[in-house]
């Protein structure tokens, strides 16, 4: 059997390579006789750093012949039926399912979130996506939403796979990164491009402001989604009284590491989130995009994101309010995480678990 995974990957999105790692690994740990293939922007890179096959995704004529390799067509993990970003990136991916189909090819939707999606981005989902063989999601509100518009598909709820991501002992030492999580504890902050951020910049700086005044934590800002984040967050930098410091893109490990490492965290990126969920690092969270809010609705985290872009911005006492609550109840946010974590740990393997179902059907 072979497997062709489809993802937004080989862009240098940690999230992303985050879940294809996962992905590679769980698949040979379970089904050790199934080959890989992923499309990648850098197929090059993608089948060195990942020992599997790889296919340039923007050359049309490659990607049609990986499909005829292929046995199985895996759309996923992450945010991919959506159109948000744009109507175009939703055609690319739900079209890749459309034609595996019409070839005959088993088909999963895998542990995506579902949306921002209007009327023509359902009626898209709801024509190209007919008849996949199955599908797995990473939150509720995603499983009520693909019932809607594929009511004759069999849909799951999983978890994000990255709750699956596991670091060694050594891997989670980040003191070769300028950082002592003990004598100098830290909040890891991690900011993305928004059309509302600008509002939003003097909110962020002054709880990191707040973090550092009041609690001696310094702000480390880690850009996730590479050069864009890191723009960004230069941004929210140059508005702080503190000085926080700003890292260079980093590997899945080191960046993973370095939430792990954190005292707290700030989180616009979604796998900045998953990363300290998965860690038990409490956070305060800015809810950019929908998965964002479902991520936190299936943790039942207690606390109230920081700010919502495109909504009302805090006042500054709400703002410290939200720093004081994440210190002050530091210890219990800690357990809630831990006991949230164990369930979408068993969850992101359900993923695994319809993908060997669908292969060996």
């Amino acid at each position: 059997m072979r497997v062709l995974l489809s993802g937004y990957y080989g862009f240098g999105n940690i999230g992303d390579e985050a879940l294809l790692r996962v992905i590679v690994g769980r698949i040979r740990s379970r089904m050790p006789g199934v080959e890989i293939e992923a499309l990648s922007a850098n197929p090059e890179a993608t089948g060195a750093q990942y020992g599997i096959a790889a296919t340039q995704r923007r050359d049309a004529g490659a990607v049609r012949a990986a499909i005829d390799r292929c046995d199985c067509l895996v759309s996923g993990g992450g945010g991919l039926l959506q159109n948000a970003t744009s109507t175009r990136s939703l055609l690319y991916y739900a079209g890749l399912l459309r034609a595996a189909h019409r070839r005959k090819k088993k088909t999963m939707i895998f542990a995506q979130s579902i949306g921002p999606l209007d009327g023509l981005g359902r009626l898209l989902v709801r024509s190209l996506c007919a008849g996949v063989d199955r599908a797995s999601v990473r939150d509720a509100r995603s499983v009520r939403l693909l019932k809607s518009i594929l009511p004759g598909t069999r849909v799951e709820l999983g978890a994000d796979p990255v709750f699956l991501l596991d670091l060694a002992a050594d891997e989670r030492d980040v003191r070769d990164e300028g950082l002592d999580p003990v004598a100098a504890p830290y909040v890891v902050v991690s900011v993305r491009k928004h059309q509302a951020l600008r509002a939003g910049i003097p909110a962020i700086a002054r709880a990191v402001d707040r973090l550092a005044r009041e609690h001696g934590l310094r702000g480390v800002f880690l850009p996730i989604g590479g050069a864009e984040d890191a723009d960004v967050a230069t941004r929210v930098i140059r508005a702080c009284e503190s000085a926080p410091m700003l890292l260079p893109e980093r590997s899945i490990e080191r960046s993973a590491a370095i939430v792990a490492s954190a005292r707290v965290a700030i989180g616009m990126r979604l796998h900045a989130l998953i990363f300290a969920a998965r860690f038990a690092v409490p956070f305060l969270a800015i809810p950019y995009d929908p998965k964002v809010a479902a991520l936190c609705e299936d943790l039942a985290y207690p606390l109230a994101p920081l700010w919502v872009p495109g909504g009302e911005v805090p006042e500054n006492a709400a703002i410290d309010g939200a720093v004081e609550r994440l210190m002050s109840e530091h210890a219990a946010l800690r357990e809630h995480l831990q006991g949230s974590v164990a369930a979408l740990r068993c969850a992101a393997e359900r993923n695994f678990e319809i993908l060997q179902d669908l292969l060996d059907g």
